[in-house]
């Protein structure tokens, strides 16, 4: 029995990081210094923002590997950065967002670094001009992301010098800020 070393070590990295990532959003709906009923509506609405980046970070995951290829837009021909974005939004959340990373940029809430949470949208300036580049953040500062050719859609820290100094920004997309 013939057994692929490499997808062992992926799925086994997938399921390291799905774990990690529950366990930050389990974690962060936890820190509250004010515990809520849970019969509030404040506790309805933190579930279903704890539900709805699982789902999001979750659909992100299932793209790991996928080759990039400059405006593709489908699994079987391969991923840019926006449109691996734009696919995990339409798969989990039913949601539409525009094509370009520098579109995807002008919707949602612009969100602060200090206040990322899984499923909120990180932007670099990868081509010389700002908000060329799109991911989605993960937690523990890490997104995923399409990279660029010859790549393949891939976890990555927001900590090494690359990504540090091409920040541009960050959006968090509600659920009417592209539903159509």
């Amino acid at each position: 029995m013939l057994i692929n070393v490499s997808k062992l070590k992926r799925n086994a990295t997938l399921v390291l990081v799905a774990a990690a990532l529950q366990l930050s959003v389990c974690h962060q709906a936890q820190a509250s210094d004010n515990p809520l009923p849970e019969s509030s509506t404040a506790f309805s609405k933190l579930q279903e923002i704890k539900q709805r980046a699982s789902d999001l970070t979750m659909k992100a995951m299932d793209f790991m590997g996928i080759r990039y290829k400059r405006g593709g837009s489908t699994p079987e021909n391969g991923l840019d950065c926006s449109g691996f974005v734009r696919l995990v939004f339409k798969d989990a959340l039913g949601t539409n967002l525009p094509r370009t990373a520098a579109e995807i940029s002008r919707v949602g809430e612009n969100i602060d670094q200090k206040d990322l949470q899984p499923g909120d949208l990180v932007f670099y300036n990868t081509l010389r001009r700002g908000f060329s580049h799109v991911g989605i953040y993960l937690g523990d500062n890490k997104f995923i992301h399409s990279p660029s050719a010859g790549g393949q859609v891939r976890i990555e820290s927001m900590d090494i010098a690359y990504w540090k100094n091409r920040f541009n920004g960050a959006r968090r997309i509600n659920e009417n800020d592209a539903k159509q």
